[in-house]
């Protein structure tokens, strides 16, 4: 009698945070990814890690299954024209994802940092010196659709909120 009590107030448990979660889902649907994901060990098991193609020195890496920082964690952009009809774009981080990049910053200086894009590696930026502004710089490779959903996910630096 008391384990059914407990199953069932595991059922009721679960369907209230489903319904929870599928209600706020409409409202902070996402139309763009960005993931920042950091260097990882070569010797790190396939749990931890996956391997990438680095698109700057075209060598075969491993970087961290989970990102560090992701499009919940950005504010705003500013994108602008790049080199070989692409998009270069300024992003600002919000708190969170502020002292996040301080972080990774301060503890992976001298390692790489990968950004992805709608599923796609866009640059590797190597940490060279501590960024505690919340600002990620991608200096092109970005597309016009890439742009366009941005701009249906995040302001503009400079805008105001909605």
């Amino acid at each position: 009698m008391f384990s059914q009590s407990i199953g069932i107030r595991t059922v009721y448990v679960f369907v209230f945070c489903l319904a929870f979660a599928l209600t706020d889902a409409p409202a902070k649907q996402r139309h763009c990814t960005f993931r920042v994901h950091a260097q990882a060990n070569p010797q790190d098991t396939d749990v931890f890690s996956m391997s990438a193609h680095a698109t700057s020195s075209g060598k075969d890496i491993t970087i961290q299954k989970l990102p560090w920082i992701t499009e919940r964690d950005v504010m705003a952009f500013a994108p602008y024209p790049a080199q070989g009809g692409t998009f270069g774009a300024l992003f600002q981080l919000d708190e969170h994802g502020r002292v996040v990049l301080d972080t990774l910053s301060v503890e992976r200086r001298g390692g790489f940092l990968f950004v992805f894009i709608n599923g796609r590696m866009i640059t590797e930026l190597q940490i060279d010196k501590r960024v505690s502004d919340g600002k990620i710089y991608i200096p092109s490779g970005l597309t016009a659709a890439d742009i366009e959903l941005m701009k249906k996910q995040w302001r503009l630096i400079g805008q105001r909120k909605h």
